[in-house]
């Protein structure tokens, strides 16, 4: 239901998100500090960030989070959900800021109208594990289409998250380069998040889709190994989304904005850089916002 009234690595490869999009976004938090838009309460209240799972999963938010609240008189209530749903929470007015990784969604989100500002924030990479044993003989591969393809035709055990998530969105489309239409007893959806995805894909032995960072935070504790990567086709980028409170009069606009000049500022861009490597050799993500990145 919509909410009324007032409320309290790309591993050797760079690339870059929509060029331009951190100055128009300065300009729309200026906009926001001068006219107070939105009915949240001005200088405070609460903040319901939607999100993904792999921000959750990976332990960004455990950091980036009190970061934002030390800084800024908005607590924040974060919903980790697949990327569909955070777009359509946004589409109910059920969220004030989002940060998600589904580009053609949030194109859709931002034609509807549903978003004032987004903003490149983040990127790393999906990468396609599976059992040691590797009955496909995928494993180190570079052509993702084609490792789905032999998954697929040999219908080798392939757990996926079936959420309408940003991963479940891009493992879709290789299906779909692949020329295959996953189905029967060997094709799995969790319904879960990344994290859950990755235990349930181990406890059978199964492929799956991941993202990197999810899949370094937890991956000392699964029996899977890393099978594809590189391929640009798992790419995987995250945006920053303000939703428009013109649309829902209750969203607190002003917080939005706040949340999204912190991910996009110095402070969490510099953080990016060194999250993770202390513990896995490498980031986590890869900043976007971040000049010289």
């Amino acid at each position: 239901m919509p909410r009324s009234g007032s409320r309290k690595i790309f591993r050797g490869i760079v690339f870059r998100g929509i060029a331009g999009a951190a100055p128009a976004l300065l300009a729309v938090l200026l906009a926001l500090s001068i006219c107070g838009c939105g009915s949240g309460e001005s200088g405070g209240g609460e903040l319901i960030l939607a999100t993904t799972t792999s921000t959750r999963d990976s332990g960004l938010l455990d950091e980036w989070v009190p970061m934002f609240e030390r800084e800024y008189p908005y607590s924040v209530k974060v919903i980790a959900v697949g990327s569909g749903a955070a777009l359509e929470m946004a589409r109910k007015g059920e969220a004030d800021v989002l940060l998600v990784h589904d580009p053609e969604g949030e194109d859709e989100l931002m034609r509807e109208g549903y978003g004032i500002e987004r903003a490149a924030v983040m990127h790393n990479d999906f990468i396609l594990v599976g059992p040691p044993t590797d009955p496909a003989g995928i494993k180190g591969m570079e052509d993702a289409a084609e490792a789905f393809r032999r998954i697929g035709e040999g219908k080798y055990a392939f757990l996926s998250r079936g959420d309408n998530s940003g991963t479940h969105v891009r493992e879709k489309a290789l299906w779909e380069a692949a020329g295959i239409q996953p189905s029967g007893t060997w094709y799995v959806e969790s319904g879960k998040g990344m994290g859950d995805t990755l235990r349930i894909a181990d406890d059978r032995g199964a492929y799956t889709l991941t993202d990197r960072g999810t899949w370094l935070a937890l991956k000392r504790d699964l029996g899977l190994e890393q099978m594809v990567q590189g391929d640009r086709a798992l790419f995987n980028e995250y945006h920053v989304i303000v939703v428009n409170p013109a649309k829902w009069p209750a969203v607190n606009a002003e917080g939005a904005g706040a949340f999204a000049g912190f991910v996009t500022g110095q402070e969490a861009q510099r953080f990016l850089t060194t999250f993770g490597v202390d513990r896995f050799g490498e980031p986590l993500f890869y900043p976007d916002a971040l000049p010289g990145h």
